[in-house]
């Protein structure tokens, strides 16, 4: 077995998921700055609910482009704080984002009807037919307006994932809309050089951001590594294993612990992709995935044939060696989520424990090749199966299961409600936070 080894990061090095949002913080924080400044330099002519809507109008833009940012899938950004985190952060700015808008509208309208005297639905419809791109920057809030509504927790849980996505991508229009009316009417363009190039550049950046990350990567990617599949290996009655080769996987950047967005080009599933971690530490010669059929994208893959072209979206994801801060593990699986357990356990180097948790034994995938794994590497396992309740993975289980639990880092991959419990087992034992790394992949999509 040829594994990718990876030092442990010193006690005292920089955590870079610290570093990564933190940067981001600064960033938002300076852009913040340069847009109060170039706003009070354009002057406040007008009356003060007008000056206020303006300003809730260029912080919108501004929350636009950090929008666009989050969701990028840039790799620096993604590997240091993971998909899922920046996928929540994107959600909730996405909120703001619409709040802000808001306040810009409603701001601006009543600025503008107290000056005519009338009221301020009459006068948002009079600027919509007398002033250029105030019926676009409507229409980009009635975008927003949808797209907010249909991301709320009540209504997320009823739609189908490919439902939501295909409306969340209207939001791209809703940024062209927005980024024209700001052209036509926005008092920094008109005002000052400076800020016009100032805000020519902050979206050029957010929108090359989304072209890079979401469609040059991934397509200079696939291109150069012509993945296809190589095997597939059915592990039980409702998992399998696919192996996938290709050209210069050496040069692949991917890491034990992360997962990519997987297409398989067969005739009826060319359009799906579904997020698989690695179950295996990439060799440079190939990749492997394991999934359990939980829903037709996975089920299908049982049905894959060898020699299918593989289109790749990644690698994605901070659950890697990159974050340790001890020399020493613990590994937490429960079900199919032991995959990127499996492939971390071949990468980590210093001495492991493993805490395996399912139902029964039956349901132990790749227990074999896991129990191998940690003879070879030293590492203690432990096989932890029954039924829900009691809670076998409670803290005085765990501390008798590692009694040296406090100065271990702990990977943790499982089912959602098996991960809630177990981090807060960790909590009660006063496991720092920077040392608990876990990604909930569902966020993924």
């Amino acid at each position: 077995m040829t594994t990718v080894q990876s030092p442990p990061a010193p006690p005292t090095a920089i955590r870079p998921r610290v570093v990564a949002r933190t940067g981001l913080y600064a960033v938002l924080a300076a852009n913040a700055a340069v847009v109060a400044y170039f706003f009070a330099q354009a002057g406040f002519a007008s009356n003060a609910l007008i000056v206020i809507g303006r300003l809730f109008g260029l912080y919108g833009a501004l929350v636009m482009a950090f929008q666009l940012v989050l969701v990028a899938r840039l790799p620096w950004l993604d590997r240091r704080i993971g998909m899922d985190r920046l996928t929540s952060w994107h959600r909730w700015t996405g909120f703001a984002l619409l709040w802000t808008l808001l306040a810009h509208a409603v701001f601006i309208s009543f600025g503008y009807a107290d000056g005519a005297g009338v009221g301020p639905v009459t006068e948002l419809v009079d600027l919509a037919e007398t002033t250029e791109g105030v019926l676009r920057a409507i229409v980009a809030l009635g975008i927003i307006l949808v797209v907010g509504a249909v991301s709320a927790r009540y209504a997320r849980r009823r739609l189908a994932y490919e439902t939501w996505h295909f409306i969340h991508l209207y939001t791209y229009v809703a940024v062209v809309l927005a980024f024209t009316h700001q052209v036509a009417v926005g008092t920094t363009f008109t005002a000052s050089s400076a800020a016009k190039a100032y805000w020519y550049g902050v979206w050029g950046v957010a929108l090359g951001a989304v072209v890079l990350g979401r469609l040059v990567l991934p397509l200079w990617r696939n291109l150069r590594h012509q993945l296809r599949v190589s095997a597939v290996v059915h592990e039980s009655d409702n998992v399998v294993s696919i192996h996938i080769t290709g050209r210069d996987l050496d040069r692949m950047p991917a890491q034990a612990g992360q997962f990519f967005l997987w297409r398989f080009l067969t005739r009826d599933r060319w359009w799906q992709a579904n997020p698989f971690s690695l179950s295996a530490a990439p060799d440079g010669r190939t990749l492997r995935l394991t999934a359990k059929a939980a829903g037709d994208g996975s089920a299908a893959l049982r049905h894959v044939k060898v020699g299918t072209r593989v289109f790749a979206e990644g690698p994605y994801g901070a659950f890697t060696a990159l974050h340790r801060t001890r020399s020493e593990s613990l590994l937490i699986a429960g079900g199919v989520g032991v995959t990127p357990i499996r492939a971390l356990l071949e990468e980590l180097e210093g001495h492991a424990v493993v805490i395996y948790r399912v139902s029964a034994d039956r349901d132990a995938v790749l227990y074999d090749e896991l129990r191998e794994l940690a003879v070879a590497k030293g590492a203690d396992l432990h096989l932890v199966t029954g039924p829900p309740v009691p809670d076998r993975l409670a803290p005085r289980e765990l501390a008798r299961l590692v009694p040296d639990i406090g100065d271990r880092d702990v990977f943790l991959c499982g089912p959602p409600p098996m991960m809630n419990a177990v981090l807060r087992s960790l909590g009660d034992l006063g496991v720092p936070k920077q040392q608990i790394h876990f990604e909930r992949f569902s966020l993924a999509g």
